[in-house]
Parts: structure tokens; C-alpha cells; sequence
């Protein structure tokens, strides 16, 4: 009985932690592919500059993975092939737990990305929740062969079938277009100028020893007075530390612009890199020519590369540079359409759709 209730609970337990997962990271695709190139970037310094060959994969990696992530645990909650699909868990999880601890370790990435930008984790807390999810994933392991499946063979593979399938498709949809659902500070109704103020400030709490006792108090304690310091923290770190640290607009001439998006409307085209996708330039130009807001290009390009893909493109918008990070988090899509007024996000366009100056002009009023 008690072992019954042990593998319905990790079943259960982990299945759904692998679909919740896997759907907060099918809603964004681009970001997963952020997050590899991230790790192949820090992998070919480590381990060699083979690792830089993954980078152009980092897409249909990501898919792949993203999908698998659900399609086991869906299987985990049928108990569809278990004997497979336990070894595949257990392989996945060996690699990742390896991964968050060297993560962790060497502090090499902040962020492993496991809930997306949903659910930020600090790498220790990502290797915490991995070796938990490897104690349940053994036990399913070594009892594979005891597990019956939930449905016969044919509705299993229905399933499965139609969990990849249904995956896939959401999964092209949200890189084709932008995120259902926009989980980081540059979302629609959000001030980029009020996120990059922290709500409260730091309170610090302070450590000493007087008299062989552990002292805290939120008062720096004199050592006139027999307190020796030991250490602080700031108790309030999230509260106190802004959503936004690193948005700054500089022009070609060396002077900050940030504080020019924030003034009336504005039309921000972003486009990370000079070998952007240009498919869609033509409606882009007609939007900037016809629309009443202030368009401003927004780009990590270097300014020689950028000058050149603007004339060719006869792109007749003064351009800024902004960091290559901030750009990919204020959009998923390159070229990109924010639409601001005072520095509030009003909407924003991946390159497959973008609007029409009526629709501009109909949202400025």
C-alpha cells in the first residue's frame, strides 16, 4: 500500500512538473533558444570551441526538448511504456542535474531557465529542485517494470500522438508571432520607466557576536560597544532591486536617448542585429512613412553593419544602440514593433504581423 501511494505520487509529482515545464516554455520558444545559446556560448569557453556548431541548432533543439519534456509527462501520468520512457527520464535528468550544479557552482548562468521567465530560479535553487525530481525519478526507475498502463495500446498512442502534435503546433505559432502569454517587464500595459525603479529601498540586516552570542539588528552596531561584524543582507533584495536594470538608448553620437522613449509616443522598431529578417520591410516602411507616432530603431547592430542594411533597405529611421539582451527581452521577434506612449508599452508586433498605420493611429486616438 505505502509503496502504491509512493508511485502515484511520483508519478503524479513529476509528470506534472515536466508538463507545467514544458508548457511555460512551449509559450515561448525563442527564449528556450535564448537560454542554449547562452549555455553553447559558456560550453565552447570551457569545453571547446566545438560547442560554438549548436548554436545555429539552438531552435530545434529547444523544440525538441520542449516537447519531449511534455510528451513524458503525459506518459509518466498513463504509464505509457514505461520501461522507455523511465530510461529517457532518468538520462535527462542525470544530464540536467549536472548541468544546474556546474551552473551553480562556477556561477557560469544566473538563470537555467527551467519555468522560462515565468518562474525565475537562482542556479542552486534549479539544482535543489532537480535532485528532488532525480529521488522520485529512481524510484520510478527501479520499479519500471512493476507499472501496468492506464489505457490500452492504441488509445495510448492516440494520445501521445496527439500531445506532440498539439505541442508542435503551439510551439510554431508562438515563434512565428510572440508569447500567449508575456511574462517579462516589457509586456503590453507595463512602464518601462516605472520598472526601472525598485519598489522599496534596500533594508539591511546586519550580523555580530558580543559576548559569544549571534546579534542581528537593522542598525550598524558600534564595536565601542563589544560588537564584532560579522555579516549583512539585504532582507527585501527583491522588492529593492528594479525589474529593469539595464535599458539605456545610446545614439550614434555617444549621448544617452533613454529618456527620449519615454517622452509622447513612440513607435520602436527593434532589430537586434543587421541580419535581421527582412521579409516584411516593405509594410514596415510604409507603417513608419504613414504613422503619426516617433519611430526610433533600436539595435545591437555595429553602427558600420547598420548604416549599410539601412540604405539597402532605404530605411529612413535615425537608429540606437541598445544591448543585445534587452532587445531579445523587449520582443521575440527581430524585427519587432513596440508602440509606447510616455514610456507604457501599448502594444507590440512580432514581424509576421505588422499593423497598419490605421491601427497605429486609431490606438493613438
Amino acid at each position: 500500500m505505502f509503496r502504491t501511494a509512493i508511485d502515484l505520487f511520483s508519478r503524479i509529482f513529476v509528470g506534472g512538473l515536466f508538463i507545467f515545464s514544458g508548457l511555460i516554455k512551449l509559450n515561448d520558444p525563442i527564449g528556450t533558444k535564448i537560454k542554449l545559446e547562452e549555455y553553447f556560448e559558456v560550453f565552447s569557453s570551457d569545453f571547446g570551441s566545438f560547442f560554438e556548431w549548436f548554436i545555429p541548432l539552438a531552435l530545434p533543439l529547444g523544440m525538441f526538448l520542449i516537447v519531449l519534456e511534455v510528451v513524458l509527462g503525459v506518459a509518466l501520468l498513463i504509464n505509457y511504456k514505461m520501461q522507455v520512457t523511465t530510461k529517457i527520464l532518468l538520462g535527462l535528468m542525470i544530464f540536467f542535474t549536472f548541468l544546474t550544479f556546474y551552473s551553480a557552482y562556477f556561477n557560469k548562468v544566473t538563470d537555467c531557465g527551467c519555468f522560462g521567465d515565468a518562474i525565475p530560479l537562482t542556479p542552486w535553487q534549479s539544482f535543489y529542485k532537480d535532485v528532488i525530481l532525480m529521488v522520485f525519478i529512481l524510484h520510478l526507475f527501479w520499479y519500471r517494470s512493476k507499472y501496468e498502463a492506464v489505457f490500452r495500446t492504441l488509445p495510448s498512442n492516440v494520445i501521445v500522438g496527439i500531445t506532440t502534435v498539439v505541442c508542435l503546433i503551439l510551439g510554431k505559432y508562438a515563434i512565428d508571432h510572440l508569447p500567449f502569454i508575456d511574462f517579462r517587464p516589457y509586456k503590453i500595459a507595463d512602464s518601462i520607466q516605472l520598472n526601472m525603479i525598485a519598489q522599496e529601498s534596500p533594508k539591511v540586516e546586519y550580523t555580530f557576536i558580543k559576548n559569544g552570542e549571534e546579534v542581528t539588528s537593522t542598525n550598524f552596531l558600534k564595536a565601542d560597544d563589544g560588537y564584532k561584524y560579522v555579516s549583512s543582507r539585504v532582507v527585501n533584495e527583491k522588492a529593492s532591486t528594479p525589474k529593469i536594470t539595464d535599458y539605456q538608448v545610446i545614439g550614434v553620437d555617444g549621448q544617452d536617448y533613454t529618456q527620449k522613449t519615454f517622452e509622447g509616443y513612440k513607435l520602436l522598431l527593434v532589430i537586434y542585429t543587421a541580419d535581421a529578417n527582412t521579409k516584411y520591410i516593405n509594410e514596415i516602411k510604409q507603417l513608419v512613412d504613414n504613422t503619426t507616432a516617433e519611430s526610433m530603431i533600436l539595435t545591437s547592430s555595429a553602427e558600420e553593419a547598420f548604416e549599410n542594411f539601412r540604405h539597402e533597405h532605404q530605411l529612413a529611421v535615425p537608429f540606437y544602440f541598445t544591448d543585445a539582451t534587452v532587445l531579445k527581452a523587449m520582443i521575440r521577434s527581430s524585427p519587432g514593433i513596440l508602440l509606447l506612449k510616455n514610456g507604457i508599452v501599448l502594444d507590440k508586433w512580432h514581424y509576421n504581423d505588422v499593423p497598419t498605420s490605421e491601427e497605429i493611429n486609431q490606438i493613438i486616438g
